[in-house]
């Protein structure tokens, strides 16, 4: 029986070979389409889909413009330029943080120590930082702080108020990460039932915190471990409620904690329109549930490329948590302006990247097209020369033969 079985795997690696060579001989060289054998090879996945399962083909709801689009600076690390991180609580924002500061190829690494949480990222050949994180900088501007406080606090905390003045031309680039609403709520709800309160948070705005009658708090004492979903559901001063919008937009246009300024529907519209066009004029900002695709418009933004690929993690804590349908629509409701915003983010999100793709497929067509050029005038020289000096032989055996 094993000899059958020899004799069978014998003929069949004889008549494969065989095969090879009638190939060879009836269609020889490596323009033959019959061997052009990567046509049988199964084609590369696109990591950029295939990591956040996005619908093949993407429509757009909102009109945007190129120049809305494409999002390139020139960012100079070397010169005064400055990346400013706001970090919004459970984005994911302190996975993207620490990439910042460990996963980027840059000239000079950050210095990252074991038992120290912040890094330093210094400029090559500068004693200065070149990004503002809680991992570089840490929480210079108060834990956690938004739009604005980042804007009116960064520039006096990074030259001092004199030398702000006297350095106007400085670049401050501001990134930022968002997540779907209701996971981000609830990965907020387990955190705060953990015992986290972010009571270093400052909340400046023109030039003052919120007093407590301004800014009540949700719970008597030192936090507020142990809360139930409801609990935490039913405090209306929760500032987990819409926080994406609030830390996004200008709160001093609605006279910042002080509800009494304007009609609450007023106040509304003007935080999700300052929100959406603050996150549209930021040099770059990411989605959690779009990691690689998140990973790929910083890399093109900033020209700076990361080591190690970002993973997309599906499981968690939030995801554990099992909802029923009237919880999700509550929280839903609870957090509409961030679901809307979302909505605005994810679009633009998906439009600069199936942008910048474009332009990417653009560019090494142009780049095909000029070597296919390049390679044609190189073998017609070639020709040229070649019966130049065909030519030359004949004449001198003419001269030869007389």
């Amino acid at each position: 029986m094993e000899e059958r079985s020899s004799r069978l795997l014998l003929a069949l690696v004889m008549l494969f070979l065989f095969a090879v060579i009638v190939l060879q001989y009836v269609c020889p060289g490596s323009g033959c389409p019959l061997l052009r054998l990567h046509a049988f090879r199964p084609s590369r996945a696109d990591p950029y889909r295939a990591e956040d399962e996005t619908p093949a083909r993407f429509v757009p709801r909102f009109n945007f413009s190129a120049r809305d689009l494409l999002r390139r600076v020139d960012f100079n690390i070397k010169g005064d330029d400055l990346i400013v991180f706001l970090h919004i609580q459970k984005t994911g924002g302190t996975t993207f943080g620490r990439h910042l500061v460990r996963n980027i190829q840059l000239e000079q690494p950050c210095e990252c120590r074991a038992g120290q949480k912040k890094c330093t990222c210094h400029r090559p050949g500068k004693r200065e930082t070149w990004l503002f994180s809680r991992f570089s900088t840490g929480w210079s501007c108060g834990l956690h702080a938004d739009w604005t406080e980042l804007t009116n606090c960064v520039p006096a905390v990074v030259d001092g108020k004199t030398e702000a003045k006297r350095r106007p031309s400085r670049n401050f680039y501001y990134i930022t990460i968002l997540r779907d609403p209701v996971s981000r709520y609830l990965s907020e709800w387990r955190h705060v039932q953990r015992g986290a309160t972010w009571k270093a948070s400052l909340h400046v705005c023109d030039g003052r915190s919120p007093t407590t009658e301004e800014l009540p708090s949700c719970y008597t004492g030192d936090d507020w471990s142990g809360c139930s979903l409801k609990e935490f559901m039913d405090c209306p001063y929760n500032l987990a409620n819409n926080r994406q919008v609030r830390m996004l937009s200008d709160l001093s246009l609605v006279g910042c904690y002080n509800l009494s300024v304007m009609p609450e529907e007023q106040r509304n519209k003007v935080l999700l329109d300052s929100a959406k066009e603050n996150l549209k004029r930021m040099a770059f900002f990411g989605l959690t549930e779009f990691q690689r695709k998140t990973q790929y418009l910083f890399e093109k933004t900033f020209n700076m490329n990361f080591i190690a690929p970002f993973t997309q993690y599906n499981s968690t804590r939030a995801s554990s948590v099992e909802i029923d349908e009237q919880t999700q629509k509550h929280i839903e409701t609870l957090n509409f302006l961030d679901m809307e915003l979302y909505d605005y983010a994810k679009d633009l999100f998906l439009q600069r990247y199936q942008y910048m793709r474009q332009k990417e497929h653009q560019e090494a067509r142009r780049k095909r097209q000029e070597q296919r050029k390049m390679l044609k005038a190189k073998q017609a020289h070639n020709k040229e020369q070649s019966d130049d000096n065909a030519t030359t032989d004949y004449i001198g055996n003419v001269e030869r033969w007389r």
